[in-house]
């Protein structure tokens, strides 16, 4: 990979935007090559939790490299920004908790590609925004993610006026987990990635999976859904294992079944 970078430490992946000198902008290749890291994750049993990050201290992600998507033909240029879309499915149907480690500008695709992660953990200096209004574009592909992260209400004004938030404010407006310093994010993220790696993979994955589905549903539909579910999760080996070692009060020995 050229401009994303893949680690893994233990049960965490991490993917990196590294394109830095573009604050983190993301070109065709970039968007391919992250949609390849988030599956080479998802096939690694071993992982457990992945990390969403850019590269230096500028920027976790500034949006669509525009200097690499203009004089396209317009029908290729099309089918390529269905690039983003199909990103934001990956991180949805992951099976894995993600969480978005976020350091400066987070702005317009960037903005989306962090709210379509579980949680979003943001030092002090980031900066938020959708920006597209100003350049006579529109914030249609992160629509979704915002409107999953934040009422109707806010996210229409973010996109209307295209004002920046700072990382307080994103915390007050909802779509931001944890704000800390920028010398604590790299153990914040570290301490949460940990505590999202010791739970149940089996349990963690259906209950995401189940997470994203009701949000679509209808109230009805999502009561009858969950109901099965709750049901289904009863009979796993991971729900005995818990509910036994709470009784004998020891950590629970997780094997995914």
């Amino acid at each position: 990979m050229d401009e994303v970078r893949y680690e893994r430490a233990g049960p965490v992946a991490r993917v990196t935007i590294d394109r830095p000198e573009r604050r983190n902008a993301l070109s065709f290749a970039a968007l391919r090559e992250l949609d390849d890291a988030l599956g080479r994750a998802r096939a690694d049993e071993d992982v457990r939790v992945v990390v969403l990050t850019g590269a230096g201290d500028r920027a976790f992600c500034t949006g669509a490299d525009l200097s690499g998507v203009t004089g396209a033909p317009a029908g290729s240029a099309h089918d390529a920004r269905g690039l983003f879309p199909a990103l934001f499915r990956s991180l949805w149907t992951l099976g894995k908790p993600t969480i978005a480690r976020v350091r400066g500008y987070a702005l317009a695709g960037g903005f989306g590609l962090a709210l379509a992660c579980d949680l979003v953990v943001a030092a002090d200096d980031a900066v938020f925004g959708t920006p597209e209004i100003d350049v006579g574009l529109w914030p249609f592909m992160i629509s979704v993610p915002l409107l999953r992260a934040m009422s109707p209400k806010q996210a229409l004004d973010l996109m209307m006026t295209g004002r920046r938030v700072d990382a307080l404010e994103a915390s007050a407006l909802g779509f931001v987990n944890r704000v800390v310093p920028v010398a604590e994010l790299d153990t914040t993220v570290d301490e949460l990635a940990t505590v999202l790696s010791s739970k149940s993979p089996l349990i963690m994955r259906w209950g995401r999976e189940s997470f994203y589905r009701v949000l679509d549903m209808a109230a009805d539909d999502a009561l009858a859904y969950l109901h099965a579910m709750l049901s289904v999760t009863s009979t796993s080996e991971d729900a005995a294992e818990g509910v036994a070692a709470f009784a004998e009060k020891r950590a629970p020995r997780w094997t995914g079944r």
